[in-house]
Formats: structure tokens, C-alpha cells, sequence
């Protein structure tokens, strides 16, 4: 975290001091938009028992699948603007369209993927994949956790700057495409560290490339697809946690600076970092900005690739 968002953090302990004190005086969801086993089902189960802890209220993680996290999404927008209802959203969940419903509260984690094969994939580094994919144009298939999310742009942006053709196969959530992709249903994905670096580690499979701009500190021997083959590539996948539009600003304020507070901790940095997901935290106004800047840019690739995400 930089000093600036320090800064900001430190100012939203002083504001959640002020206000929204008797929040929360009853349980709080966190509503996950996709299946069991994901990216954002693992960051919500990390932090759930230390929100718990600080909110001295049960925190329930609730499994809302289907329409690429749109509804899961769409739930919470409609939710009571109280707080008790959040959602622990990516790039997916949102659009140009429903973006205006929700008050960013924080982001958790902005980390890039994993360029993921099944070992039977005759490719050791992007390079060679892309030399396989143009060989066997649309013969290579490549899961995603929904249309429009994070693993499946991740891709297309892939696809555009190699000009390769890789087959698209959307499920309704990162845990069930990573399991096909073990047992051999798909060739790639684009994948969060926390849901294939497990399975790496075990020889399951095999990482070629990591798609932000430079290495990783937690996997420093992984090569960016930039410098493996593909320059100027960059990707990254994020998860963080709204509330409805109309949700008191002290009481975003409070759940920010509570959720910062966890992002903190040593054991929740040590689990998230051991996972490969860089743990990120900051202030409301700060995660809205980020979130526009990142819309911008998957905005304009959907609309060259004609993507449109399912409702």
C-alpha cells in the first residue's frame, strides 16, 4: 500500500471513529457472484472470520452464481442500502451499465493471471503456444469463469496482440473451468494464482507466463507474457468489495477502513500472498477511480471483439 493510500486509510479510521457507530449491531453478507472455489469465493472465506472478529457480528459468505457474476451483482444492487449486504465483485460483475448502482467500498486484491496449461500441451512458454495456436487455429480451447470476466478479456487481449485463435468455453465460475482443466476438458486458462498455483505446484499443471507488467515477488521465476513472447502485454484481474448506491457514505467509510484494517493483518497478507494474490486495500474514492480507468480499457476491447456479456 503507498503512502498515499496510507494516507487515505488513516483518514477513514478518523471519519469511521466519528460516525456509523453502532455499525454493524447485526450480521453482514458478503454476497459471492460466482461458484464456490474462485478467486473472489477464496478472498471473501479469508477475510470473513476477521471482519467477524473486528465487527463482533457474524459475517456470512453467500455463493450467488450465473450471468458472468451479474447476478449475484444485481442482488446486492437492489439490496437495503444499509451495509448489511456487499459484494465481493471483479471485473466481470461490473459494466457501464449497473457500475452507477453500487459504492465502491475497497479493493482487496488487483493481481495478475496465470497463463495455465494442461501438461499434455505441447507448449513450454508463450512463444511456443503461440507458434501452437497458429499451427492449430481454434483447435486449442481456453476456459473462463464467465463472458466478460477478467479470465476470459485476459485472453482476448491474447488472442488480438498474437493473432492467434484460441476457443472460448465460458463456465459460470473460475473453480468449476480450473477443474476441466485438470482433467484435461481444456487446453489454457488464464487463471488467479490462488485457484491454479496449487495445482501447479503439485504437477497438475503447468504455468507458462504471468500476464502483469512485471514478475512477481511471490513468483519471481515466472516469465511476464510481455518478455515471453508477446511485448507490451498486460492484464490484471481484481476483486473488491461493494455496497449498494445509496449506501450512507459513513458507513462505506466505516466498512473501508475495517476492511483495510484485515487487508493489513500479517496472516491475512501471508495466506493472500501465498496464493498469489497481492492483497491491494484503499479508499472509496480511490477504488472508483480504479475501476473506471479499468473499464475503459476491457470497454474498448469488447467492443473490437464483439463481446457482449450475458444478462
Amino acid at each position: 500500500m503507498g503512502a498515499r493510500a496510507s494516507a487515505g486509510v488513516a483518514l477513514l479510521f478518523l471519519a469511521a471513529a466519528a460516525v456509523a457507530q453502532g455499525f454493524p449491531s447485526k450480521p453482514v453478507r458478503i454476497v459471492v457472484p460466482f461458484p464456490p472455489g474462485g478467486g473472489a469465493d477464496t478472498l471473501a472465506r479469508i477475510m470473513e472470520p476477521k471482519l467477524a472478529a473486528i465487527w463482533a457480528q457474524p459475517v456470512i459468505v453467500e455463493n450467488r452464481p450465473g450471468a458472468s457474476g451479474h447476478i449475484g451483482a444485481d442482488f446486492v444492487a437492489k439490496s437495503a442500502p444499509d451495509g448489511y449486504t456487499l459484494v465481493m465483485a471483479s471485473t466481470a460483475a461490473l459494466d457501464e451499465k449497473n457500475v452507477v448502482e453500487f459504492a465502491p467500498v475497497s479493493l482487496v486484491s488487483a493481481s495478475p493471471y496465470i497463463v495455465t496449461a494442461n501438461p499434455k500441451v505441447a507448449a513450454a512458454n508463450v512463444r511456443e503456444l503461440i507458434a501452437l495456436a497458429r499451427t492449430h487455429p481454434g483447435k486449442l480451447s481456453f476456459g473462463s469463469s464467465g463472458t466478460g470476466a477478467a479470465s476470459h478479456l485476459s485472453a482476448e487481449l491474447f488472442k488480438s496482440m498474437a493473432g492467434v485463435d484460441l476457443l472460448h468455453v465460458p463456465y459460470k465460475g473460475t473453480g468449476q473451468a480450473v477443474t476441466d482443466l485438470v482433467a484435461g476438458h481444456l487446453h489454457l486458462m488464464f487463471a488467479p494464482a490462488q485457484t491454479v498455483m496449487p495445482f501447479v505446484r503439485e504437477g497438475r499443471l503447468k504455468a507458462l507466463a504471468i500476464t502483469g507488467a512485471k514478475r512477481s515477488e511471490t513468483l519471481p521465476d515466472l516469465p511476464t507474457v510481455s518478455e515471453s513472447g508477446l511485448p507490451g502485454y498486460e492484464a490484471v484481474g481484481w476483486f473488491g468489495l461493494l455496497a449498494p448506491a445509496a449506501t450512507p457514505r459513513p458507513t462505506v467509510a466505516k466498512t473501508s477502513a475495517d476492511v483495510n484494517r484485515v487487508l493489513a493483518e500479517r496472516e491475512v497478507r501471508e495466506k493472500m500472498l501465498g496464493l498469489g494474490a497481492d492483497p491491494s486495500g484503499d479508499t472509496p474514492e480511490e477504488f472508483a477511480r480504479f475501476i473506471r480507468e479499468d473499464q475503459t480499457k476491457w470497454s474498448k476491447l469488447m467492443k473490437e471483439a464483439g463481446i457482449a456479456v450475458p444478462r
